[in-house]
């Protein structure tokens, strides 16, 4: 047996180990990626620090910056197979992550269907179909008993309208006769109506007014001449 192969057997059998959870495996990749990171900035590191020694070397000392150079490249090779490594570990967290969840959904969906077989076992179809049947009839009574409430009931009020008018103007006209009987009229005057002067035919208004002023100019003319002879004698 290889030296690999006890390696990753560890001197005992597979079967008697009980395999990891999935969260354990999945605890276990992400230290093993923290771990490879601070193994990725260190190599960063020295990378960087090997480049600045051999610029300071130079030409003045060529052994001292091929050497500085040297590790440059075997850190560079270390920090290559990290990064595959880091993709091989990312790759494998991300399908233990699905399979657990498919696992999780999985089981989940198993209870789900034992449950609903726990209550459909409790049921029974030609009770269903009963009750749906009865629920219907019952919707049928209680729109045929509405559909009696909304209809119009006489109770014996059907009559004649024109009857029902002709006695309503009967009664508008008793009403009115007896309205027309209180009314009292002025009583007729016993005395004869004033004597109006009688005018002369043909003669107008003007012609009138100019007669009486006339008249009253003689009436006056002849005063003024009586009391002359009086005042002379």
């Amino acid at each position: 047996m290889s030296k690999l192969g006890k390696f990753f057997k560890g001197g005992g059998s597979s079967k008697s180990r009980a395999a990891p959870s999935p969260q354990e495996a999945l605890a276990r990749l992400r230290e093993t990626e923290e771990m490879l990171g601070k193994k990725q900035e260190y190599l960063e590191n020295r990378i960087q620090r090997e480049i600045a020694l051999a610029k300071k070397h130079g030409t003045q000392n060529k052994r001292a910056a091929l050497q500085a150079l040297k590790r440059k490249k075997r850190f560079e090779k270390q920090l290559t197979q990290i990064d595959g490594t880091l993709s091989t570990i990312e790759f494998q967290r991300e399908a233990l992550e699905n399979s657990h969840t498919n696992t999780e959904v999985l089981r989940n969906m198993g209870l789900a269907a034992k449950a609903m077989k726990s209550v459909h076992e409790n049921m029974d179809l030609n009770k269903i179909d009963d009750l749906m049947q009865e629920i219907t009839e019952q919707q049928d009574i209680a729109q045929e008993i509405s559909e009696a409430f909304s209809q119009r009931v006489g109770f014996g009020d059907d009559f004649d309208e024109d009857e029902l008018m002709a006695e309503l103007e009967e009664l508008e006209q008793e009403e009115l006769n007896k309205k027309m009987t209180n009314i009292h009229l002025p009583n007729v005057p016993s005395s004869s109506l004033p004597v109006q002067p009688e005018r002369k035919p043909g003669m107008s208004f003007t012609a009138r007014r100019t007669q009486a002023a006339s008249s009253r100019r003689a009436e006056e003319d002849d005063d003024d001449i009586k009391q002359l002879a009086a005042w002379a004698t």
